[in-house]
Parts: C-alpha cells; sequence; structure tokens
C-alpha cells in the first residue's frame, strides 16, 4: 500500500510549520523522516494521520483519500505509534493491546478468540507478553513505548506511522523495535531522530528544515558532511559501520558546524 502526500501545508497561528511537502512511501518501503527539533516532522506527521487538519495539499493511501475518509476507515489500514502515551485512566498491558482490534469491529461486538490469538501475537513479537496483566501506568517510558507499538501491530496495518518511536527505549529495545517494524514488509514512514540508525533501517530518506524538504534520496546519498552542517549546524564525519556495512555518523562534541 502507497502512501502519496502532495503539497501538503500545515499553519498554526500566523506561523506556517508546513510548507507544501510533497512525499511519496512505496509498497515495502521504510521511509525516515529526518531533522532538528521543530522543523515540522511531527506536525507533517499528524497532518497525514488526521490529529490536526492540514490547509492545503492531499493525502492518498493506496488510492483512498485519507484527508476525506472517517478515521475509522483509515484506521483499518494505517497504524500509529506517537512520542506520547499518557493516559489520565489505567488499564492493563492486555487491554492496552486489545484496543487495536476496535477498527476492525462493529460498535456492540465483543473481543473473540481470534482478536486475543492476535493481540497476544503483537505482544510476544515487542517481548510484553510476560506483562500483559500488569498495570499500563505502573511501565516504564520504555515499555510503555513497546505496548503502543503492539497495539499499533494488533491493528493488522497495511501502513505504519511512527513519530519518534525509539524516543524512551535503551539501545536493545531501539534495534529490536525498529527490527520488527522492517520485518513486516509494510510501508512505513517513521520521524526519526538518530542518523546512523536512519542509515540503517530506512531504504529513503526525506530530510526537513523549517518546514521544507532540504533532502531525499537513499541515506549514502543524501546523509553528507555538508548536508548535515547546514541541518543539524554540527561537524561531523561519516564511516562504514564495521558491524552492519551501513552508514554511520560520528559527531565532533563541542563544536558547531563549520558550514552556515
Amino acid at each position: 500500500m502507497e502512501l502519496d502526500v502532495k503539497g501538503l501545508s500545515v499553519s498554526i497561528g500566523r506561523s506556517q510549520i508546513v510548507n507544501r511537502i510533497s512525499l511519496q512511501v512505496k509498497e515495502g518501503q521504510f521511509v525516515g523522516l529526518l531533522g532538528p527539533n521543530g522543523c515540522g516532522k511531527s506536525t507533517l506527521l499528524k497532518s497525514i494521520y488526521k490529529a490536526i487538519s492540514p490547509s492545503e495539499g492531499a493525502v492518498t493511501l493506496g488510492g483512498t483519500d485519507v484527508l476525506g475518509s472517517s478515521p475509522k476507515k483509515i484506521a483499518k489500514s494505517m497504524a500509529v505509534v506517537g512520542q506520547f502515551n499518557e493516559l489520565s485512566f489505567d488499564f492493563t498491558v492486555r487491554e492496552m493491546v486489545m484496543m487495536g482490534r476496535t477498527p476492525h469491529k462493529k460498535l456492540l461486538d465483543t473481543d473473540n478468540d481470534a482478536d486475543r490469538s492476535i493481540a497476544e501475537e503483537a505482544m510476544r513479537k515487542v517481548d510484553m507478553l510476560s506483562y500483559a496483566d500488569r498495570s499500563y501506568l505502573s511501565l516504564s517510558g520504555g515499555e510503555k513505548q513497546r505496548v503502543i507499538l503492539a497495539r499499533a501491530l494488533a491493528q493488522e496495518p497495511r501502513f505504519l506511522v511512527l513519530d519518534e518511536p525509539t524516543n524512551h527505549l535503551d539501545i536493545k529495545y531501539q534495534l529490536q523495535i525498529l527490527s520488527i517494524v522492517r520485518s513486516l514488509g509494510i510501508g512505513v514512514l517513521a520521524a526519526l531522530h538518530d542518523l546512523s540508525l536512519a542509515a540503517q533501517y530506512c531504504t529513503h530518506l526525506y530530510v526537513l528544515k523549517k518546514g521544507e524538504v532540504m533532502a531525499e534520496g537513499p541515506p549514502r546519498q543524501v546523509l553528507s558532511k555538508s548536508l548535515i552542517a547546514s541541518v543539524y549546524e554540527v561537524d561531523c564525519e561519516l564511516y562504514d559501520n564495521p558491524i552492519t556495512g551501513e552508514l554511520s555518523i560520528a559527531y565532533r562534541t563541542g563544536q558547531v558546524a563549520s558550514l552556515f
């Protein structure tokens, strides 16, 4: 299932946060959205999954008009893992993950054996099955994030949107979650902050600055010393990771970029 975003703009008050951005995620692609804090990554994603309304532009998923369709219809195909997952009321981990089955049910439908099996498999994939009866609010930030991913997997999505999915995770679970997502074989659009992880897991990148796309393409084509200096204002060196063979970035600590 392909995602097409054309000329998307988002204004908040008098500020234009996203300026006529166009992007595409092809079937099975893992596409990364990069850029410094405040560049518009999260706002762009929220407009794509209908949390906020863009001022102009179009979004289609598998040929379906996302902006003109009901949230339930889109939720049958697209799942979202956001940055902030705090709740006012508590649920067990199992109950949280079972919520992922909601788009596939009618109003008064109850959970059946198939729903429970799908939810348990989702918890197993993120190593949270042993926490099934634990209180969600009692979990650490990283554990909560894994539960939210399990809930998204329980939706059985054909497309996945991730907004900084590894922010609260230690390195083991960063690698685990990105590996799980890549193994799904579905289209993924993910806002990421770690450039080395983006280079390792993404097949295509879009780099944003001040609400506009500065560069796009495969990681080795996009991530250069000059681009990183221009966008992130830091000096760095690029090298091949001796373990993965993928592109990695080493930063010169304490130094701002010399290219402006």
